[in-house]
């Protein structure tokens, strides 16, 4: 009786390095399972400067967060240094043709609100989720340090493969990331009523902000009644019902329009008008230059004589 030949393990899909992964067993299922991670160097359709030290990763575990994959090629694959990742999902900025793009930084706590903040960034409710899930088969980026260390996790990721290295997935993350499960849900459940002093701290953030958005706006409009362009002209926009102003600020405004309307009537409203008046100064300068010269002929002439 001829034994069966255990079927070959495939390592490698056109090019991408199969790495699989030993998921340890739950309580709710107390087995252990095989996951399988696809590797490969980084090619988008448009290289940046980080693509020589990205690798690609398909088909990353659903619990995946950037604490597992650090602690995988840190503690398991040669030790790479991992600057960050950018999981499938995240928003897509300009000029990103992969997948998937690294997350918008957040703001730091000391930026005064308003300052350079988008206004999605302005006055979030608090998170939810004390962390995220991946879709089944998602991808993700992560960029190393330096395009040697993403030369050391791809050449580890493959030396494992053909060594039949066991690659423990977690290991090494219990107590760096929350718990999964109904500790998950209870969380979220908590989460969803934050405290008065939260919400409290994210509606007055809106409102700064909000508020400095209109004062800047009103400022700019303002600005473009008052002043005219290059041609004398002031453009003509729309405003002012929503926040009336004071009597004593309309009175003020209305002095400095009608002074400024006086100047503008005696040296003449339009562009072409200021060239007109110029060009008549100028020729009552040479009229002046002509007469003058006349006089001096003259009274060179009865000196003469």
């Amino acid at each position: 009786m001829v034994p069966k030949k255990s079927p070959a393990v495939v390592t490698s899909v056109n090019d991408f390095t199969v790495l699989p992964l030993r998921v340890p067993g739950l309580p709710s299922y107390p087995k252990d399972t095989t996951h399988y991670l696809y590797l490969r160097p980084n090619a988008p359709k448009a290289p940046t400067a980080d693509t020589p030290r990205e690798v690609f990763l398909v088909n990353v575990p659903i619990d995946t967060t950037d604490v597992h994959l650090r602690s995988l090629f840190a503690d398991q694959l040669g030790g790479a240094r991992i600057e960050s990742v950018a999981f499938e999902g995240a928003r897509v900025g300009k000029g990103i043709t992969s997948p998937v793009a690294p997350v918008r930084k957040k703001r730091k706590r000391g930026q005064e609100d308003g300052e350079g903040a988008a206004p999605a960034e302005v006055g979030q409710l608090p998170e939810v989720w004390d962390r995220d899930t991946h879709c089944s088969g998602g991808t993700a980026i992560v960029t190393f340090v330096d395009k040697p260390s993403a030369e050391l996790a791809l050449r580890e990721a493959r030396r494992a493969v053909k060594s039949g290295k066991q690659i423990t997935w977690g290991e090494g993350v219990d107590g760096k990331v929350p718990a999964l499960g109904l500790s998950r849900y209870a969380a979220h459940h908590k989460l969803r009523h934050p405290s008065h002093h939260a919400l409290q701290e994210s509606i007055d953030a809106y409102m700064t902000t909000f508020a400095a958005q209109e004062a800047a706006r009103a400022k700019t409009l303002a600005r473009q009644r008052a002043e005219p362009d290059e041609d004398g002209f002031i453009t003509v926009v729309r405003g002012g019902r929503s926040d009336p102003a004071r009597e004593d600020a309309v009175r003020l405004k209305e002095e400095e329009l009608k002074k400024r309307q006086e100047k503008m009537i005696g040296e003449g409203f339009y562009k072409f008008q200021h060239r007109e008046r110029k060009k008549r100064e100028a020729q009552a300068l040479v009229g002046q230059f002509e007469m003058d010269r006349r006089r001096v002929e003259e009274m060179r002439k009865r000196r003469g004589g």
